[in-house]
Formats: C-alpha cells, sequence, structure tokens
C-alpha cells in the first residue's frame, strides 16, 4: 500500500467522521427549533373549547365564561325575553341573520340551539367594546320609553336586542358573533366546538 493510498483512507474516515457530527450537530439544532414552532400549554389552552354547566343559571339571568380570551356571554331567555324578538324583528339590520355571524344552527330568530338559552360573544362589532346588558324594559332601562331589553354598547350606542341583533342606524355594522357550541347535556354546553369541524 502507498502513502497516498494511506491519506486518502484516513482522509476517507475523517470525512465521514465529520459528516457525522455535522448531522448530529443539525438534529441537535432543528429539534428545539422544530419544538418552538407547536403551539405551547398556555396557548393550546386558550384556543380550547371550554365546557359550561348552566344548571344554576335561572331565566332571566346571564352569565359570562371565557373562551380564547373573549367574555362569552350565556343568557337564560324567558318567555317575555323571547316574545321580545317578534317586536324587534322590523328594527334591527339583520334580522334573518343573513351575515355569517353564526353557525347554520343558530341561524333562526332566536339565533341558538335552544330557544331560551342564548350564547353569545359579549364583544361589540363596531370597535371592540364589551356592551351592557340592559335586560329591563321601557323608561327603567335607562335606553329609552320604548326599549325592549337588550345590550348597550356604552363607548358609540350601538344597541342589540336579546338575539344579539344589531339595531338599525347604529354605529355597530353586525349582529353580536355566536361562537361554535354544543349540547353535552341538558345544563353543559361546549362552547368552541360543534362537531361539525
Amino acid at each position: 500500500m502507498s502513502v497516498d493510498q494511506k491519506m486518502d483512507g484516513g482522509r476517507r474516515q475523517l470525512l465521514l467522521a465529520t459528516s457525522a457530527a455535522g448531522g448530529v450537530a443539525a438534529v441537535a439544532v432543528a429539534v428545539p427549533f422544530v419544538g418552538s414552532l407547536t403551539p405551547s400549554e398556555r396557548a393550546k389552552a386558550a384556543g380550547a373549547p371550554v365546557e359550561v354547566d348552566i344548571s344554576k343559571l335561572q331565566p332571566g339571568q346571564m352569565m359570562t365564561v371565557e373562551w380564547r380570551g373573549k367574555p362569552v356571554w350565556i343568557i337564560n331567555r324567558t318567555k317575555e325575553m323571547l316574545d321580545s324578538l317578534k317586536k324587534t324583528d322590523e328594527l334591527v339590520s339583520d334580522p334573518n341573520s343573513d351575515k355569517p355571524q353564526q353557525p347554520a344552527y343558530a341561524k333562526n330568530e332566536t339565533r341558538s340551539i335552544k330557544p331560551e338559552i342564548m350564547v353569545a360573544v359579549g364583544i361589540c362589532t363596531h370597535l371592540g367594546c364589551s356592551p351592557s346588558d340592559k335586560f329591563k324594559t321601557g323608561a327603567e332601562s335607562g335606553v329609552s320609553a320604548d326599549w325592549p331589553g337588550g345590550f348597550l354598547c356604552p363607548c358609540h350606542g350601538s344597541t342589540f336586542d336579546l338575539a344579539g341583533r344589531v339595531f338599525k342606524n347604529k354605529p355597530a355594522p353586525d349582529n353580536l358573533e355566536v361562537p361554535p357550541h354544543k349540547y353535552l347535556a341538558d345544563t353543559k354546553i361546549l362552547i368552541g366546538e360543534d362537531g361539525k369541524a
């Protein structure tokens, strides 16, 4: 064996050893980088569906839960509240909920799966303020003498009925959003998932 052949064998071993070391180093760098691209546990939790027990929600009451950093209202509407929706049909800008702000199963007059239970994101569609509930009717509401009950956004005066439909000629362009949701039982709602995806 000549000296040149011994050198080529040594170089070949050195080349293989450095290639292997370089490959291991590339994997060692890539694994944490790829891992950093997956959502954190906190981010997963922030977007995760929220299970809500509504067994203690009495007629006429509202509760608020958080989903994806947004307030979600759940209202147990009384018969009087539901009856007011027929009166507001002509006063709201999208009475049939034609704009896609609710899942197909909530595209109805009550904008809900069960007529008495309303689930809506409590953020005004104008500039993102949170409207306040004004369930009392008439002058007692502090809104107007003919107020049928609903929600008032204190920032710019947008008003919504008890189905989250925006009244005509208000700054808010759209109805309140209805998030995807489903019933796990008569008194348990899962917000953020509806089985349609």
